[in-house]
């Protein structure tokens, strides 16, 4: 059982907390993206272990006729034991989920990840065209990537980064990585059909309205659980997509720490919990 001070940022350890917490967003008007936690992986039978639950979560989530979508780390199903079992284990949750008509998302790890995770979900998306790949602004090369995914069917989720490239790759300044973040927003809104915004920043989302205005691109806020969840359900009541980032699982404490870490509201909020 989770204790109280992590249940804000994660969903429960098994798939049935995750769906009732999916539910209760649902009666929001907002949407889930499930997370199974896991990830570097270095043993087949963990990466196999983990694509049979993400197999599982489809099914239950079609047939709970849910609101949701899953989201799935590369490295828990196989890239750190190779490419070709990261591409034949996503292959495998893909199919399940076109069977299941559940959208499946694609996080992007570290910089050394990007070249195979972009080739195994392109491939996918050939057969399995509801897919998403999540893309970071601040790495120097992410306009050649967009470039090349707006010619696939492949929906991308633009996001800032939290992962620490080397200087070389990256743009390490916070006014940088803003400015490249609202430069590959505009090229998404221009040439792609639709856009996730994965973040939190009220003045990426408000340049994401304009943009919409602008363009006539539709477009959906994604949010972390625990992270402005008012701001979440005021996007939906306004009639725009909104979908929350759901971790679930038994390995929560890795993902909790982080959480606790990149934001001080986030530690006082874990402080006050402890306490009470």
């Amino acid at each position: 059982m989770l204790p109280p001070i992590a249940d804000r940022f994660v969903a429960g350890e098994d798939i049935s907390t995750a769906l009732d917490h999916t539910r209760a967003l649902n009666d929001d008007g907002v949407g889930a993206i499930l997370n199974l936690l896991g990830e570097h992986y270095d043993a087949s039978e963990n990466a196999t272990q983990d694509t049979e639950t993400y197999i599982r979560l489809v099914e239950e989530i079609a047939a709970a006729g849910l609101d949701a979508r899953i989201s799935v780390k590369p490295s828990q199903v196989g890239l750190d034991i190779s490419d070709e079992t990261f591409a034949d284990n996503l292959a495998r949750i893909v199919d399940a989920a076109a069977e299941a008509g559940v959208f499946v998302w694609v996080d992007m790890e570290d910089h050394t990840t990007i070249d195979a995770t972009l080739d195994a979900v392109i491939d996918c998306a050939g057969d399995h065209p509801d897919m998403g790949l999540c893309v970071q602004a601040n790495m120097k090369r992410t306009r050649d990537d967009l470039r090349r995914l707006v010619e696939t069917p492949v929906t991308v989720r633009l996001v800032k980064g939290a992962y620490d490239p080397p200087k070389r790759l990256a743009y390490t300044d916070k006014a940088d990585v803003n400015r490249a973040y609202r430069e590959d927003l505009a090229y998404l809104f221009e040439h792609a059909d639709h856009v996730a915004v994965g973040s939190h920043d009220p003045e990426m989302i408000e340049r994401a309205k304009e943009l919409h205005d602008a363009y006539g691109t539709s477009f959906e806020i994604q949010m972390l659980m625990g992270v402005r969840e008012d701001e979440q359900r005021d996007i939906a009541s306004a009639g725009h997509e909104s979908y929350q980032y759901v971790p679930f699982g038994d390995k929560w404490l890795s993902y909790f720490y982080r959480r606790v870490r990149e934001r001080k509201e986030n530690a006082l909020f874990a402080v006050r919990a402890l306490l009470s």
